[in-house]
């Protein structure tokens, strides 16, 4: 099969932003049997996923102290020595806002080890260079199903949570977790990960811990 062009693409998109626009709107008409659209909704756009909430620490404020190009600087390092590790982790980027990256991955083990790999790869590439051009990321991982509305955007519980942990709660060197995220990667067995319960525990999830590892 050959691949999309950039127009059959956005034609894709497009055609699954409509789709779900409609079934919305059919949702709200009076006396709908929202139970049956939102079941026509997950059938069609339900999926599973690990999803990475990824955020920079103190972008905002070496931001404002050393002006709009260090602000693009710093995005564009961070994009660049982090895209490997999403590639070689099998992990698909939704979205860039900002100083935040929306990705997802078809397991825990995949988005777990692109995390540990994203902390080392900062590691390295903060080695010698002057403090204010240190890339220090945080991140907040969820896992379970969710809406996934072509290749640009997700929707759902463990999504909300993700973003609560990377975004907001998880600071320099952080990666947070969901319950589920713990779960899973109990249940595989994935060696070499500890686990530290956090007392913040974001909306959506039924708890949240930091992976304990080794730069």
């Amino acid at each position: 099969m050959q691949p999309l062009t950039s127009s059959a693409h956005e034609i894709a998109i497009h055609a699954s932003q409509e789709r779900l626009e409609k079934l919305l709107a059919e949702r709200l008409t009076p006396g709908a049997d929202r139970a049956a659209v939102d079941a026509r909704i997950w059938n069609l756009f339900g999926e599973t996923w690990a999803v990475m909430f990824t955020d920079l620490s103190g972008f905002s404020r070496n931001a404002a102290e050393f002006g709009i190009i260090h602000f693009l600087q710093v995005i564009y390092e961070a994009q660049r020595i982090f895209t490997p590790c999403v590639d070689k982790n099998d992990g698909i980027l939704l979205k860039v806002e900002g100083d935040s990256m929306l990705i997802i991955f078809r397991t825990v083990a995949n988005a777990l080890q692109c995390a540990l790999d994203m902390q080392r790869t900062a590691k390295e590439y903060n080695t010698g260079k002057p403090q204010e051009e240190h890339i220090l990321q945080c991140i907040g991982l969820g896992y379970g199903p969710v809406l996934r509305i072509g290749d640009y955007d997700v929707f759902g519980r463990e999504v909300n949570a993700a973003s609560k942990l990377g975004e907001d709660t998880a600071r320099a060197w952080e990666i947070l977790v969901t319950a589920s995220v713990q779960e899973a990667a109990t249940a595989a067995e994935i060696p070499g990960l500890r686990f530290e319960p956090i007392a913040d525990i974001p909306p959506g999830a039924k708890a949240a811990a930091r992976v304990l590892y080794d730069l």
